[in-house]
């Protein structure tokens, strides 16, 4: 009966991340793989929900004011004038954002470009919608753009640039004249942009967000996908949006019914609360999450990985084994689960394997397999358990021997 299943289906496998997660729960491990924080979210979000629910805003719903709050907070942001009414759709978190924003623009045959690493959430997305993915790498250690690389993988059949920025797993915010080079591909391809834009507010030091779309000739080609998972910590709350030229919202939005109908009612009521929050919220949060980072990277840094890039946005740290360790990303993580207790995620699942159709060696590929990523947007009380765990795994490491 497996043959009864479509062509996407089939090629979207398991990975190692998964049978890894499973070993992880057996061994009751410090889960640093997955994007969510262990602490509470806020209280006065919170207690928004709740007073939804028991006001009885339980069946399907659409909360314009989101709509219009966010008009307001890109206009003040990044300053782009956005119709609250037709260029805002409210999706079930930005993954539905995204999967119909692809679904809206890609037909079969069309060409997607993705920056390499990425969030595999995104070739799914264009496998299912019959598109064809094609990876751009970013050169490590400091994951930067070679504008040479980009304009080599265009054709005639690109149909859109995915960007993520701040940028997951790598922690990378790209640059001004990263952005540049990017819009200017797309104006002179006349592709479109799809963003994930989801880490907005989590920049550190001096850095700040620019959204493509503030770019000459992109606010008309590109789709804004973010959502309140990461900013508010309620990532199974699934209340995400898409911003875009009404064209294309239209059709997110006829996607989005066809498929969910509704973003969870209550939590919708909740984000008005959320996305109202006091500039002081903000700059908590980065500040909270900054100190988080600089902690991971002493850590990680003290028991011998290599730091060769600190993360300027997102909730991750993308760290290179140590020198003289001989295992693999995979290898190495499972036993960090079954000797230390703690779990990351291997960096070979964030790449792909077409690199090398972009004339790239497989031997400048080696460092594919030399990742971790560690989520830390954990409590300093799991960050002081997975320092302990660390500091008595390295003190006892026979792979480094």
């Amino acid at each position: 009966m497996e043959a009864k299943l479509s062509r996407a289906a089939k090629k979207l496998t398991t990975s190692p991340i998964q049978e890894l997660s499973q070993l992880a729960q057996s061994c009751n491990a410090i889960n640093l793989a997955e994007g969510f924080p262990d602490f509470p979210a806020p209280p006065h979000i919170k207690n928004a929900a709740v007073s939804a629910i028991n006001s009885d805003f339980n069946q399907y719903r659409h909360v314009q004011g989101i709509c219009d709050h966010l008009s307001q907070m890109v206009k003040e942001t990044q300053g782009l004038d956005i119709n609250p009414l037709t260029d805002i759709a409210i999706c079930c978190g930005q993954t539905e954002a995204f999967a119909a924003a692809i679904c809206a623009t890609i037909d079969a045959g069309d060409e997607v470009i993705l920056f390499d690493p990425s969030y595999e959430t995104y070739e799914g997305c264009v496998t299912m919608a019959g598109g064809v993915p094609i990876h751009v790498p970013l050169d490590p250690p400091h994951w930067t753009l070679d504008p040479s690389k980009l304009l080599t993988s265009l054709s005639e059949r690109t149909k859109a640039i995915v960007l993520n920025s701040p940028h997951n797993p790598t922690g990378k915010v790209f640059t001004k004249d990263e952005l540049e080079t990017i819009a200017r591909a797309c104006c002179s391809q006349n592709c479109l942009a799809i963003t994930d834009e989801v880490y907005e507010h989590i920049t550190y030091d001096t850095v700040k967000h620019i959204s493509l779309a503030t770019f000459p000739g992109m606010q008309e080609r590109t789709v804004i996908t973010s959502s309140l998972s990461k900013t508010f910590s309620v990532t199974g709350w699934r209340v995400g949006w898409a911003i875009g030229p009404a064209f294309l919202v239209s059709a997110i939005s006829n996607i989005h019914v066809k498929v969910t109908d509704s973003a969870p009612a209550p939590f919708q009521e909740a984000a008005l609360t959320a996305l109202r929050s006091p500039p002081e919220y903000f700059q908590t949060l980065k500040s909270d999450y900054q100190s988080k980072r600089d902690y991971i990277v002493k850590l990680l840094a003290g028991v011998g990985f290599k730091i060769q890039f600190i993360p300027r946005g997102s909730i991750f740290l993308f760290a290179e084994l140590p020198e003289d360790c001989l295992l693999s990303d995979v290898e190495f993580v499972k036993k960090l689960i079954l000797e230390a207790g703690v779990v990351a995620v291997p960096g070979q699942g964030f790449f792909h394997a077409n690199l090398s159709s972009n004339g790239i060696s497989k031997g400048r590929c080696s460092y594919q397999k030399r990742y971790i990523r560690f989520a830390f947007c954990k409590s300093h009380e799991t960050l002081a358990a997975v320092s302990e765990r660390l500091g008595n795994f390295f003190n006892g490491a026979s792979f480094l021997r």
